[in-house]
């Protein structure tokens, strides 16, 4: 049985937030004795801070925020978990509390190995210091010995590919190449416990490859990861299991694929199959005004039906409609964009438009669609994200001995098997191989 490597406790973490208070509307001015009054209070206030050693914070009136909640769970050595949730659910806040960085108000955090930290762009590094010099107070933070340091450092440099500025102060280093150097090190110095926010986002396409793959290969190696990304594709891909955060509170441990499922739904419950645009949002001279969208027909025939309202305030050029179809993780799965002779005269007024679009065979689930209007290449009229969601509720493949699930991907696909009699001899089988190579040459 696998030890457990890291261990929550009723974990909770509470800041003080300051707000400064604002005239009341209704007068035109701040009375002498109201400024009097706020100002002995602010006093008395941060009089007690000092006196306790409480943090004096500049402010009229404190509020408690607690960022988190009465957390536990339990993570076992070389699991890679993923940590996900909507921004400001407290996943970056419960990243430091486990890295030390911040302590906890309540609860107690138990660590079995050292850990190596990535939650922004250039932790743990001294600005003023060289790579060289950064990779070697990285390496003595994490309490490993000179002589290993120097064992892995020709791996951590090749990694990050950052020769040419190894020995300029990381200071003048662009946020990617900080990226490269911080995670190379975070990865390559051998921590039982690998911590990684979303920074690899600042990295090019080619380097985040590497960091997952890298990932990958720590976790196949026994060590322990967590990773919190809004990619939810990558999270999948890496992941064994995890843990969905909403308002400070942490789920129980799920394998990933049900994370994801909870958090979809989570996020979903905010979203309909119709949508009429708010009076706070932004008004484009060509706008979408209501949405509504169904998918109708059987499996595997099935369509999406929008039926949209588009107000224009003045003549443009004529515009298309694209439609991008979501899935559950919220990654594109196709667009729907007609040809050019769909093109809408943008006249002044409010136009009332159909879209049937043809979709895949689609896996069960809620699906989210993005809505683009504007010109053809030229220019963006209005675009709504997740604007509305649609229902898939039957299987793509009835029949099947074992059904298709999110982790065989949301599209099943059609396929022909054909099935050739067994060949005679080994050399039957050579000739019918090099038949079947050679009719792929021709084919391609």
């Amino acid at each position: 049985m696998c030890e457990s490597v890291i261990t929550v406790e009723n974990l909770s973490k509470r800041y003080l937030i300051g707000h400064q208070a604002t005239q009341n509307h209704r007068y035109r001015y701040l009375a002498l004795r109201d400024v009097i009054v706020r100002e002995v209070r602010n006093f008395s206030r941060k009089s007690f801070d000092a006196l306790s050693g409480r943090r004096t914070i500049q402010s009229d009136r404190i509020e408690e925020f607690w960022a988190l909640k009465d957390i536990n769970f339990d993570i076992k050595q070389g699991e890679v978990i993923g940590v996900i949730g909507r921004n400001g659910a407290g996943k970056s806040t419960l990243l430091k509390v486990l890295s030390r960085i911040t302590e906890p108000t309540t609860g107690r955090v138990t660590l079995r190995g050292r850990v190596a930290s990535l939650l922004e762009v250039g932790t743990g590094f001294h600005p003023e210091l060289t790579g060289r010099e950064n990779i070697f107070l990285n390496g003595a933070v994490l309490g490993m010995t000179r002589k290993e340091i120097r064992r892995r450092f020709d791996e951590i440099v090749a990694f990050a590919e950052v020769e040419k500025f190894l020995d300029t102060p990381v200071k003048r280093y662009s946020s990617g190449m900080y990226v490269r150097l911080a995670f190379a090190v975070a990865a390559h110095l051998e921590p039982e416990i690998l911590v990684i926010d979303e920074v690899l986002a600042v990295g090019d396409t080619e380097f985040q490859k590497k960091c997952l793959g890298k990932m990958s290969e720590v976790a196949r190696g026994g060590r322990t990861v967590l990773f919190v990304s809004h990619n939810h594709g990558a999270v999948r891909n890496l992941c064994s299991h995890g843990i969905v955060m909403h308002d400070g509170r942490a789920s129980p441990k799920y394998d990933i694929a049900t994370a994801l499922a909870k958090y979809s739904a989570e996020s979903r419950s905010f979203l309909s199959s119709s949508w009429m645009r708010p009076q706070s949002m932004a008004k484009p001279p060509v706008r979408f005004e209501t949405i509504d969208a169904r998918v109708d027909g059987p499996q595997p025939n099935l369509k999406l039906r929008c039926c949209v309202s588009i107000m224009s305030e003045r003549s443009t050029k004529p515009y298309l409609i694209a439609v991008n179809v979501l899935d559950p993780t919220f990654a594109v799965v196709m667009q729907a964009l007609p040809n050019t002779e769909a093109f809408i005269e943008a006249t002044p007024g409010l136009r009332h438009v159909e879209l049937l679009i043809e979709l895949p065979p689609l896996v069960p689930g809620n699906y989210s669609l993005d809505l683009w209007i504007g010109p053809h290449h030229q220019a963006t009229y209005d675009y709504l994200r997740q604007a509305v969601t649609v229902q898939v509720s039957e299987d793509p493949c009835p029949g099947r001995t074992f059904p298709h699930r999110a982790e065989n991907g949301f599209i099943a696909a059609k396929s022909t098997v054909v099935v050739q009699p067994p060949p005679k001899s080994r050399k039957a089988l050579e000739t019918s191989v090099s038949a079947y190579q050679a009719g792929e040459a021709v084919a391609e």
